[in-house]
């Protein structure tokens, strides 16, 4: 664009008699910047420019009047072509300057003119095309995603079911065994009453984790190599330490025995506390953080709660993850329910209740 303006500039000096600051050269020059600005709110003013000076002078302005033409077709702008190129051939009929875009055979630039319109067109066609065959290519590579998705869910299920016939029928074996010499405690020495009870309350417990993990074989979660083992209860109490070192203000509140809830809500938990931390330390990282947590039946509650923050403000805002989301999967396939949102006067509340499954010792009137 540059060398061509510049091309333009000379062609002009030549026509005026050697002359380089004339009005010419001023309007070629303005041609040139707008053409190189290519403006979304004023995209007319380039082809508004080179059709007048095209009209007016002629060959001089040919390249840039062509580029102009180009442009406009590769944006679909197909009738404003035709139209400011009849304007500027009209223009040099009327005017019939020194070097016309109808000289030097009878059809004169209209061959550079058509052609420009067309490669504007070809130009345009084939980025539309491109980014549709891109469009396509990423809808498969989705496609290609879920389909892989889907296979290791299979797998996962497949073998959840061969874990389960394996291990729950020796432990239940176990239970079973176990209960039966529980019921002749009369006539076993207190020890080994104690260690049967023991042993029962350890083999119901191991099915009860053993069903927790099969769950997470069957979620649709995807685990790699690199992602760090899920943690146990007590590194809650260890993230809220760290989270008090780094400068936040948290006061704890527990309910009840981390025994009392299943592995599950357990690690449900970690995650339901980690999630508000996180969030808390972003959008307010200097307001004090309130956390209670319920491990006693009949199901697991955690409330997380901060006020606004008092910090500066004009900062440009943190922009939010899908953490939320996938609590939200996690708490539902346990059957509780979740709710994050505005606690009123600007806090933020995080609150989760996660029902307790059924068992022997914790029937429904418990």
């Amino acid at each position: 664009m540059v060398l061509l303006t510049l091309g333009a500039v000379q062609n002009m000096a030549i026509s005026s008699g050697g002359e380089y600051v004339t009005v010419r050269s001023a309007v070629v020059l303005a041609c040139g910047l707008a053409l190189l600005s290519r403006g979304r709110l004023w995209w007319w003013l380039a082809p508004g420019l080179t059709t007048v000076a095209a009209g007016v002078w002629g060959w001089p302005v040919l390249p840039l009047f062509v580029i102009a033409l180009f442009d406009l077709a590769d944006r679909r702008r197909v009738r404003v072509a035709v139209v400011c190129s009849a304007v500027a051939l009209a223009g040099n009929a009327v005017l019939s300057p020194a070097a016309s875009l109808w000289i030097p055979q009878r059809y004169g630039a209209m061959l550079f003119l058509l052609l420009a319109v067309i490669g504007g067109l070809w130009r345009g066609n084939r980025r539309r095309l491109v980014q549709a065959l891109n469009a396509e290519v990423e809808h498969l590579r989705t496609e290609r995603e879920l389909r892989e998705q889907a296979a290791r869910m299979a797998e996962r299920s497949a073998i959840a079911a061969e874990m389960h016939d394996v291990l729950a029928h020796r432990l239940s074996l176990i239970a079973l065994h176990t209960g039966v010499l529980a019921t002749r405690k009369d006539t076993l020495p207190d020890p080994v009453v104690e260690r049967l009870s023991l042993l029962r309350t350890a083999s119901t417990e191991a099915l009860t984790d053993l069903r927790d993990v099969l769950g997470a074989l069957r979620t649709t979660e995807t685990l790699s190599a690199a992602t760090p083992p899920a943690p146990v209860l007590r590194d809650v109490e260890e993230m809220i330490g760290q989270a008090r070192s780094a400068g936040q203000t948290i006061s704890v509140t527990v309910e009840g025995s981390p025994a009392q809830a299943p592995a599950s809500h357990r690690l449900a938990v970690y995650r339901l506390v980690q999630e508000a931390l996180t969030n808390s330390r972003k959008h307010a990282p200097d307001a004090p953080v309130d956390v209670r947590i319920t491990y006693a039946p009949p199901a697991t509650l955690v409330e997380v709660t901060n006020p606004p923050g008092t910090g500066p403000t004009g900062l440009p805002p943190v922009p939010s993850g899908f953490g939320l989301i996938g609590l939200r999967e996690r708490v539902e396939a346990l059957g509780g329910h979740l709710h994050a949102g505005p606690g009123g006067a600007g806090a933020w509340r995080l609150a989760a209740r996660i029902p307790h499954p059924v068992t022997e010792q914790n029937g429904p009137d418990s």
